[in-house]
């Protein structure tokens, strides 16, 4: 296909990304991607992230929407090369919850070096759904109903996911809970709960500003493999800790690319005790993206 001026940008941009982070750039595999979901593109919201850790320094990852309609995103990965089938329950995840669920749009996520890797179902404002629905689903992994004590402890049981994604190369799901408990005891808790190290005082300054919280769970563990804190932040020299060098490197160099003054800042913690850190920016925004991210600025003005 013709590739128009701003697709070639783009693609001129997650190269640029990928520099910066001194990482490969897979050419094929991102004009593969761009090109198979290229009509979807120019109303999509774009972000692009990076973080820290083994899993995530090695590649920049950038997503896109996709609205519903049509073949859901997973089927014409398959369709179109970009994703191995399998027999694994991974499989059949997005299509049961396209069945049983109201979607409003889906996400799309890959990075520079390893292609598609993610995708994500947004639900409505008015039809979130709750961990205890979702893990009632028979592609789901069990441990999502074997952490349904932990959500009830936590408060987080409600009609309060508004966004699910699903981790093809690693086999995980995330569910993003649009509520979190954020005072130095319910952090505590929620660390005690998963046997994690007693937070310090930099985690408790950082969660104390998550307007928001994911949890990670797969197939192979009942365990909560990790449980990430969302932090809005128009600057992240307006964070309360110093940032991490690698981030702060890295939006440095791809500054001139964002396209909205809201950066995402994500605080993660792993079953092993890990921090990780994430930041992510949008190359193109859409004000629907995340209802949450217009709540939180209203949190913060208050």
């Amino acid at each position: 296909m013709s590739w128009s001026p701003e697709l070639s940008d783009l693609c001129s941009a997650i190269e640029e990304s990928a520099r910066v982070l001194d990482v490969p750039f897979s050419e094929d595999k991102v004009r593969s991607i761009l090109t198979t979901y290229a009509d979807a593109l120019p109303n999509a919201a774009i972000a692009f992230r990076m973080g820290t850790g083994q899993q995530y320094s090695q590649d920049v990852d950038w997503r896109f929407s996709v609205p519903v309609g049509g073949a859901d995103p997973y089927s014409v990965a398959l369709a179109q090369g970009l994703i191995e089938s399998t027999d694994h329950p991974v499989s059949a995840l997005l299509s049961e919850i396209t069945e049983r669920c109201d979607v409003r749009s889906y996400g799309v996520d890959f990075g520079a070096a390893g292609g598609l890797k993610k995708m994500y179902v947004v639900f409505p404002p008015d039809a979130m759904e709750r961990p205890s629905s979702l893990g009632g689903l028979a592609s789901m992994p069990p441990s999502v109903a074997q952490n349904q004590g932990f959500f009830t402890r936590h408060g987080l049981d409600g009609d309060q996911i508004p966004t699910f994604a699903i981790d093809y190369r690693h086999r995980t799901v995330n569910l993003y809970l649009s509520t979190v408990r954020n005072d130095p005891d319910s952090i505590r808790a929620i660390f005690r709960d998963m046997e994690l190290p007693e937070p310090g005082g930099h985690l408790l300054r950082l969660t104390e500003q998550a307007f928001a919280v994911y949890a990670t769970l797969s197939w192979d563990s009942p365990r909560i493999e990790r449980i990430a804190f969302t932090i809005v932040a128009k600057d992240p020299s307006d964070l309360p800790v110093p940032m991490e060098p690698g981030i702060e490197n890295f939006l440095a160099g791809i500054r001139h690319q964002v396209a909205d003054d809201k950066f995402l800042y994500y605080l993660a913690m792993s079953s092993t005790g890990e921090e990780i850190y994430k930041i992510q920016s949008y190359y193109q925004f859409r004000p629907w993206l995340n209802p949450l991210l217009s709540e939180s600025d209203e949190n913060q003005d208050g």
